[in-house]
């Protein structure tokens, strides 16, 4: 049977006309006049619909529509928006004003998923959410960012529990004509395609686009007739199917997606990787640069790399996507051997730790950090982290040097922050803490506003939240089919005036979900103290074929159904953005209990404390970054344990303690007047310090300032001439790599047989064989430091190596050490390549140690 399809739109009448315009654009979702525009259109449609305003508009009754057109109240709301809108989209914005046309750059920004709103649900958790909230930074600053992706046909899983609290998964087909996005056309109108090439077919997807503000975010669809069945399903599910299905898609998103750009005519100077998955656009681009330009592999491979940033997001190993050798060699063979003119084995090389170890696996993490100049964590401890776990892409360069650098995430607190808040800050505040929320001096004007006020404005979203909570307990348990006097109990559950702690998050064992149970009995005791209890929400789900992470719903379920603590703990089933914000902007105090150093940053802590919210952390992720005794606690002082039985029980001891003695007191201990006057102090000081610190644009200027304006800088140098620069760096590193060998230390000359005084210099003086390598051409350096017992540098630092003369064909270094403290010291001499174009001085892989 042929099925003849036609697309049915909204009419609205003339005077509404643009109600359309602004459904398509996902600035409502941060604009309160936008948004609160909607809810007035029809407030039941808007929750029935789940905030989706393109199916609102789609489903309204026209006499709805006719009414309004004639209400002068809701036409003079609708030109308020507009004007607003008009003012967002197309007034100077702070890049313009910063850089003008002399700083023009356009970032393409690759992530597998965005959580822009729960109305597209096309992600699974931090990452995605992240993803969102950079491009709405981005919008707000007027950076020039377009996003790629996936548009997934049926998202990320809807979760529910059984009787049992074991979770299920149903995954409904997402109706991406009732959806904020717009396929896009060629001139015939014809839909936008591009192809990817597979072994024995082409895929082809069509590209959609989704406006953020500013910012356009393109994502690919392979669910397209003229696709072989199994094609279709490549952009099917977020993080679903097998290592097949996983490959395909990062194929069609890191490929396809350089494709999509210039299919749409979009000019990108720097491409971002927001973790490994899209880390194949790496070798697209390099293909490009070769067909353009006629030129080598690796001549095309130092353009790419000037260009590439990437960001790495999973200190756990098991996070970082990797594939057979086998497989990779099949999606690639042709790619390699057609396009980039390469053997497999140097292919497979790019994404192995040790490009001569034939038995390690192909790793997307691994390809990243070769293809992109500019790499970093998302905190200064995950910066650490990924120093580590990565050292072995960079032999012989000591691990605090590797080049990873870290940017530490923030969050676009005005998607996060309630109406309630935001009205406050605004009174108190000003419009600055919106529009420049980055700047401390905004924020320290938290002190003019009244206590009881704040306190107000919280406790009233704290009865939203048990409101909420409740409501959806009694959904579940109707969903479930339980009796109707459990149904009932739902709205027994939870108090809208006691302690309330929040731990929602993606289940997985490194979180440690169930960490509070580990001393059953306690945990209860203080939940269900007569006059000072405390009371937990818990929200999140666990990936499909995690078991372990399922096992632990499972056993807060079963505790929650103990009859003494039923009323005070409840946990929320398909945990999504809009159960988020209910839980970032009402509760007390949020938890986050991760197995340091295992959380990379995590942002849910940020965006409670924007809320008011106080935190109760392991010092791990952002936390190490953000605690500050005055305004919230810290689970342990930062230990690591080989013992994981033993880290629990510590550290759930620990959390008793707090609960115990400071955080429950605190809270309960209330004036004259019942205002908490000691918790009211940590909320505020905890607004004045987190909001601007680990907000979402100062996250964006240090990207901005840091790798976007230096790669693009350095591959226009790069690209300029018919890649005349990158040519030359090629050739310097060929020239490096066939001499290398030739380097020896000769002699070395240093005080090392008597003792230093602090304060004095040790002069050292290397004589070195370079052979066939010019003494211009290297960076001589001295790396010294404290000597630990097993005669190893702690804490190592470089210091440089003056060229003082050549004789006989070997060449004298001269340079000293400045001895500022006491103790037992030692030093190694280096030989690095030195180039003007070097990210790095360990760029080209090569280090000789005297």
């Amino acid at each position: 049977m042929r099925v003849n399809a036609f697309t049915v739109v909204p009419s609205l009448p003339e005077s509404l006309k643009r109600l359309d315009e602004l459904a398509r654009n996902m600035y409502w979702c941060w604009d309160p006049e936008i948004l609160a525009l909607f809810v007035r259109l029809d407030r039941d449609l808007w929750n029935t619909t789940y905030h989706n305003p393109i199916k609102m508009l789609g489903s309204i009754r026209q006499e709805r529509l006719d009414e309004i057109s004639r209400d002068d109240g809701f036409l003079s709301h609708l030109e308020r928006a507009c004007r607003r809108f008009d003012n967002y989209t197309q007034g100077n914005s702070w890049f313009q004003q910063a850089h003008g046309n002399s700083g023009a750059l356009t970032v393409g920004y690759f992530s597998a998923e965005f959580g822009i709103s729960e109305t597209l649900p096309i992600y699974s958790g931090g990452l995605g959410v992240l993803s969102g909230d950079h491009v709405k930074a981005s919008s707000d600053l007027g950076l020039p960012l377009v996003g790629v992706g996936l548009l997934y046909r049926q998202g990320y899983f809807r979760q529910y529990l059984n009787a049992d609290g074991w979770q299920q998964e149903i995954y409904p087909e997402n109706d991406f004509y009732n959806l904020p996005v717009v396929l896009l056309r060629n001139p015939d109108n014809s839909p936008l395609t591009i192809q990817v090439d597979f072994p024995d077919r082409a895929v082809a997807a069509q590209v959609w686009q989704v406006a953020v503000g500013r910012i356009k975010v393109l994502l690919l669809d392979t669910n397209l007739t003229r696709n072989r069945p199994e094609d279709r399903e490549i952009s099917a599910q977020l993080y679903g199917g097998d290592q097949d299905t996983r490959i395909k898609q990062e194929i069609v998103m890191g490929i396809g997606g350089i494709r999509a750009l210039e299919a749409a005519g979009i000019h990108a100077d720097v491409f971002h990787m927001n973790e490994g998955h899209s880390a194949f656009l790496g070798l697209e681009r390099i293909r490009g640069f070769m067909a353009k330009y006629s030129v080598s592999f690796e001549t095309a491979l130092e353009a790419v790399r000037a260009g590439n940033v990437f960001t790495t997001h999973t200190p756990v190993a098991a996070g970082n996507d990797s594939f057979p050798a086998s497989m990779a060699e099949y999606y690639f063979r042709d790619y390699v051997q057609n396009h980039l003119k390469i053997d497999t084995q140097a292919f497979l090389g790019l994404g192995r730790q040790n490009p001569q170890d034939r038995q390690e696996p192909f790793c997307m993490t691994v390809l990243a950090l070769n293809l992109a100049a500019n790499c970093n964590g998302v905190s200064k401890l995950h910066g650490k982290v990924s120093r580590g776990m990565w050292r072995r892409v960079w032999p012989g360069v000591p691990v605090d040097e590797v080049p990873i650098a870290s940017i530490t995430n923030g969050v676009h607190i005005r998607s996060w922050i309630s109406q309630e808040m935001a009205t406050l800050y605004d009174r108190y505040l000003g419009p600055r803490w919106a529009e420049n929320p980055e700047d401390e001096s905004v924020w320290t004007r938290a002190d003019e506003i009244p206590d009881a006020e704040l306190w107000r404005t919280h406790e009233r979203r704290r009865e939203r939240l048990v409101a909420f909570a409740r409501r959806s307990l009694r959904n579940q348990l109707l969903r479930r089919g339980e009796p109707e006097n459990e149904v009932r109990r739902a709205d027994e559950v939870l108090d809208p005036e006691v302690l309330t702690i929040g731990f929602a998050r993606r289940f997985a064992l490194y979180k440690r979900g169930a960490l509070l149970l580990r001393d059953a009995e306690r945990i209860k005791k203080i939940l269900t103290d007569k006059t000072r209890p405390v009371q937990f929400i818990f929200a999140g789900k666990a990936h499909p074929a995690d078991h372990s992470a399922k096992e632990i719903i499972r056993q807060l379920i079963h505790f929650m159904r103990d009859p003494d603590v039923r009323r005070h703990v409840t946990f929320i089933e398909d945990y999504d953005m809009n159960i988020a914000r209910y839980l970032l902007q009402g509760v007390d105090v949020w938890l986050n209990t991760p197995r340091r150093p295992l959380e990379a940053s995590g942002t849910s802590g940020m965006k409670a404390a924007a809320n008011g919210a106080l935190n109760l952390s392991i010092l791990d992720g952002w936390w190490c970054e953000g605690y500050d005794p005055s305004f919230g606690w810290a689970i342990g002082q930062g230990e690591e344990y080989k013992d994981v039985s033993l880290e629990d029980d510590i550290q759930s001891a620990a959390i008793y303690d707090l609960l115990e003695k400071e955080i429950v007191p605190t809270f309960y201990q209330r004036g004259a007047d019942g205002l908490p006057r000691e918790w009211i102090r940590r909320m505020r000081a905890s607004i004045q310090v987190l909001c601007p610190g680990f907000s979402a644009t100062r996250m964006l200027r240090d990207y901005l300032e840091g790798p976007y304006m230096s790669a693009a800088a350095e591959s226009v140098r790069l690209v300029a001439d018919n890649l005349k620069g990158a040519a030359q760096l090629a050739d310097f590193k060929k020239r490096m790599k066939q001499h290398w060998s030739e380097i020896q230390v000769r002699d070395l000359v240093a005080r090392t047989d008597s003792e230093i005084g602090v304060g004095e210099e040790m002069p050292v003086e290397a004589t070195i064989q370079l052979g066939g390598i010019e003494p211009t051409d290297v960076l001589v350096q001295i790396y010294h430091g404290p000597l630990s017992n097993k005669e190893e540098i702690l804490d190592g630092r470089a210091s440089d190596l003056e060229y003082k003369r050549s004789v006989d064909g070997v060449h004298v270094f001269a340079g000293a050490i400045r001895c500022e403290s006491s103790g037992r010291y030692g030093f190694a001499v280096r030989v690095l390549p030195r180039h003007d174009a070097f990210s790095s001085p360990f760029e080209s892989r090569l280090i000789y140690w005297a």
